[in-house]
């Protein structure tokens, strides 16, 4: 049986500063609408693809939870079965938590958010609405927008004008942009968050040009009845800015006030050998940079999206993170607001050149099991009334395209009664490898051996065989993926300015939680 730890022993190790990762292992539509300040979304669905590098280290206590439905038990077993060896359950699950009087989050990377809402209110960090902004863009006067978040979410909708700088490269981009200090700087993301922080970062570099952020981001921008750009693509070639000794001299002088350690090589390689401590390793370059070759067992994590997304990279709460960047302003810049919000943050000073690979980050996996398999022309032919394809894909994904006559099902809501008779049974997913980790649970409910569709249903788009969209089937319900409130052009008016709302109640739920540790130099 596993052992339960009570609500109080959690909030007990954020307080005291040990390391703890709770996990809520429901979908994350269901995780986004609850859960204590620094849980982690890690829904049962994933928990191979995701769990061996978010928490690398074995030994560390995580704490599962659900809302009543029994998931924290299977996937407790999963983790135990995975070689984790201080697997533990919230006691009385979610309810115990609020039963304890305990504050609960709403939306996803709560805790980043709450802390740029922090920052906002200890630094007043000015901003301007989109109104005036608007007017100022009409005027054609001596200003630039900058659109601080990845480029992706940049294209899909962003403010006239603005030009894709990623937070990471802020600093250097803004100084290359806005080189007449008599320009102003509109700092502009999708709500508040990487706005706000990339406004105070652009301060406290010392920039002397007025600098603010887009009040509410994009949303803002909506609910002003403003017309956002989506075709548009403004980015400029960011040069080296390792000749820049004062941007460095600068990001070093944060770094050092807020708390920041360099370290060497030799003293990472320490790190890495304690058995008690977890390691976190960001090259927090962009991709292009960390492609072309990065310190061995560094992870690709952009210092804006980092910084964004805590939770999701760094899912133990207390854990070491040592960042990187071969130009280092990128990499104190970043550890300076990780410390602020209550990391142990070292920055690695030059690594050593023999220990340098090249490629993209590939995630760690467990071994999946050996199954038969399927090619998609082999499914071609047998598809029919006596065959079942199960599609484990996101819902946002299955909706998109899938195998025609294919059933949507969750792992974590296996009702398969409707199947009862059919006699084949073919798994897939997106790329077949989260169907093979199902697999054992399909065979556990029906007793029927299951085939696996090789390579998933990218292999039987590749083969150019039909695909059906929508949902005409489905085992499970379609609440999985979390539709966020500040992405997308469709969503309506009252859920932009609710999300709103709860941002700007943040700060005062921080100080009735009591338990996060952020400070803000």
């Amino acid at each position: 049986m596993t052992p339960l730890v009570s609500p109080q022993d959690v909030r007990s190790a954020w307080l005291t500063r040990r390391e703890i990762a709770l996990f809520d292992v429901r979908e994350e539509h269901a995780y986004a609408d609850a859960h204590p300040l620094f849980a982690a979304s890690l829904p049962l669905s994933r928990i191979e693809l995701e769990i061996l590098n978010r928490v690398p280290r074995k030994g560390t206590q995580i704490v599962l939870y659900d809302g009543g439905e029994g998931l924290a038990v299977r996937a407790a077993q999963l983790l135990t079965e995975l070689g984790y060896s201080n697997v533990t359950t919230l006691a009385g699950g979610l309810d115990g938590w609020r039963d304890a009087g305990f504050e609960l989050f709403q939306d996803v990377n709560s805790a980043s958010k709450a802390f740029g809402e922090l920052v906002e209110h200890r630094r007043h960090t000015p901003s301007i609405a989109a109104v005036d902004l608007k007017a100022k863009l009409t005027e054609s006067g001596n200003l630039v927008v900058l659109d601080v978040r990845p480029f992706d979410e940049y294209q899909r909708m962003h403010v006239p004008t603005a030009i894709n700088v990623p937070g990471v490269d802020l600093i250097s981009g803004a100084r290359a942009l806005a080189p007449d200090p008599q320009t102003t700087i509109v700092v502009s993301c999708a709500g508040r968050t990487r706005g706000i922080i990339g406004t105070q970062s652009l301060l406290n570099a010392g920039l002397p040009n007025p600098v603010m952020a887009l009040r509410n981001g994009t949303i803002g921008w909506s609910l002003a009845n403003q017309d956002l750009e989506c075709q548009e693509m403004r980015m400029i070639p960011l040069e080296s800015a390792a000749s820049n000794s004062s941007l460095r001299t600068m990001a070093r002088d944060l770094s050092y006030r807020a708390g920041v350690r360099h370290i060497s090589y030799n003293q990472l390689r320490e790190f890495a050998a304690d058995p008690a401590r977890t390691l976190y390793r960001f090259d927090v370059r962009r991709r292009d940079e960390y492609i072309a070759g990065h310190p061995s067992g560094f992870r690709h994590a952009p210092g804006g999206q980092l910084l964004q997304e805590t939770d999701v990279f760094a899912p133990v709460r207390s854990a070491r993170v040592v960042v990187w960047d071969s130009e280092q302003f990128r990499a104190d810049m970043t550890a300076s607001w990780l410390a602020q919000m209550g990391w142990e943050v070292y920055v690695l000073d030059a690594p050593v050149a023999a220990d340098f690979v090249t490629g993209d980050w590939r995630p760690a996996l467990p071994t999946a099991p050996a199954l038969q398999e399927l090619s998609a022309s082999d499914l071609r032919d047998m598809l029919g009334p006596g065959c079942a394809v199960l599609d484990f894909a996101l819902s946002s994904d299955f909706g998109k395209g899938h195998v025609p006559g294919a059933w949507f099902v969750k792992r974590s809501e296996l009702n398969l009664d409707t199947l009862d008779g059919i006699g084949t049974l073919v798994l897939t997913s997106d790329d077949g490898l989260l169907a093979r980790y199902v697999a054992p649970d399909i065979r556990g409910r029906t007793g029927k051996e299951p085939f696996v569709l090789s390579g998933g249903t990218a292999a039987w788009r590749g083969g150019n065989y039909p695909i059906e969209t929508g949902f005409p089937r489905a085992l499970s319900s379609l609440e999985d993926v979390y539709k966020k409130p500040y992405v997308g052009t469709d969503i309506p008016r009252d859920t932009m300015q609710a999300y709103l709302d709860w941002e700007f109640g943040l700060v005062a739920q921080l100080e009735r939680d009591g338990s996060h540790g952020f400070y803000v130099i």
